[in-house]
C-alpha cells in the first residue's frame, strides 16, 4: 500500500465525499448495531455513518497510521483500529461492512469480497464503492510517465493501480452465490475543478502515489513534471478556466 498525505487527499473533499454519500444512501439499514467502516481514511465519512446510525458502535479500519491520526481528530467519538482490511475479520458478525474506494488497492477480489460478505450477520449488507478510471488519460499516462524517463525500471515494478479489478458482471458472479440480494451500478462523475492542473493535484492524493513513493528527488521531480505536462494536455481548461475530470465508480450493495 502507498503513503499516504491526508491534507494532499482532503484538497478535493467535497468531490470526493459524493459518491460515499450515494452510496450511504443506498444501505437498506434501520438500526444497526455494528458498523465499520474499511479503508476509513481521515474520518470525514465515518463521521457520517456514527452521525446516521447514534445507536450503532462505528468502527474505523485503516492500514494508515497518518489516516487514522487525521480520523482521530475528525471524528472523536469514534473508535479506530489500524489493520490491513485484506486480513481484518471483525470480533462478530458485523451488521454493515461499508467500504468506499478502497477495496481496489487489494488484490484477489474473487477471494476478498465472498470472504467479507461472509463475515456479516444474517441481514447484514456489504456496502462498497470503487474507483474505476483504468482507461482515462489521468491514469493511463501514469504508466506513459512512468515509461519515459530513467525511472522506468523502479516503476515498471509497480503494481497496477487498477490491478485487481474486474466488470460488473464479474462481481455479480462472485458474490450472487453467497447474498441474498446484490445491486451493482456504475456511475460516472463529471468533477468540475478549480486551480492550475488540478488533474496532477487531484491523483497525487490518490493513484500516484505508489510512482512518488517509489522515487526520491530529483527523479520524483522531474517525474512529476513529466506526467503533468501530458496531463494538461489531455484536461485542458475549459473557457471558464475550470478544468473537467470525468471519473467512473463501481458500486455494490450486498445483503445476506
Amino acid at each position: 500500500m502507498p503513503t499516504w498525505d491526508p491534507n494532499q487527499y482532503l484538497k478535493f473533499t467535497d468531490h470526493r465525499l459524493r459518491p460515499a454519500l450515494d452510496l450511504l444512501a443506498q444501505i437498506p439499514l434501520a438500526d444497526p448495531r455494528s458498523v465499520y467502516d474499511l479503508g476509513c481514511g481521515p474520518g470525514n465519512i465515518t463521521r457520517l455513518l456514527a452521525e446516521r446510525w447514534p445507536n450503532a458502535r462505528v468502527v474505523g479500519i485503516d492500514s494508515s497510521a497518518d489516516m487514522l491520526a487525521k480520523a482521530r481528530m475528525e471524528a472523536a467519538s469514534v473508535a479506530f483500529e489500524q489493520a490491513d482490511i485484506a486480513h481484518w475479520s471483525p470480533p462478530a458478525p458485523a451488521d454493515l461492512l461499508f467500504t468506499n474506494a478502497t477495496l481496489h488497492w487489494l488484490d484477489d477480489h474473487a477471494a476478498l469480497l465472498p470472504r467479507l460478505a461472509a463475515q456479516l450477520a444474517p441481514g447484514g449488507v456489504l456496502a462498497i464503492q470503487m474507483p474505476d478510471n483504468r482507461t482515462s488519460p489521468s491514469h493511463l499516462l501514469m504508466d506513459d510517465a512512468a515509461a519515459t524517463g530513467p525511472w522506468h525500471t523502479k516503476l515498471a515494478r509497480l503494481r497496477p493501480v487498477y490491478g485487481a479489478m474486474q466488470s460488473p458482471d464479474a462481481y455479480y458472479r462472485m458474490l450472487a452465490p453467497v447474498t441474498r440480494q446484490l445491486d451493482i451500478w456504475e456511475t460516472t462523475y463529471l468533477h468540475v475543478l478549480e486551480g492550475d492542473n488540478p488533474v496532477v493535484e487531484w491523483t497525487k492524493g490518490t493513484a500516484l502515489r505508489p510512482y512518488l513513493d517509489a522515487l526520491d528527488d530529483p527523479e520524483r521531480g522531474a517525474f512529476l513534471a513529466v506526467y503533468a505536462t501530458r496531463i494538461a494536455a489531455a484536461y485542458p481548461k475549459q473557457p471558464d478556466g475550470r478544468t473537467l475530470l470525468p471519473f467512473r465508480r463501481i458500486f455494490i450493495v450486498a445483503r445476506t
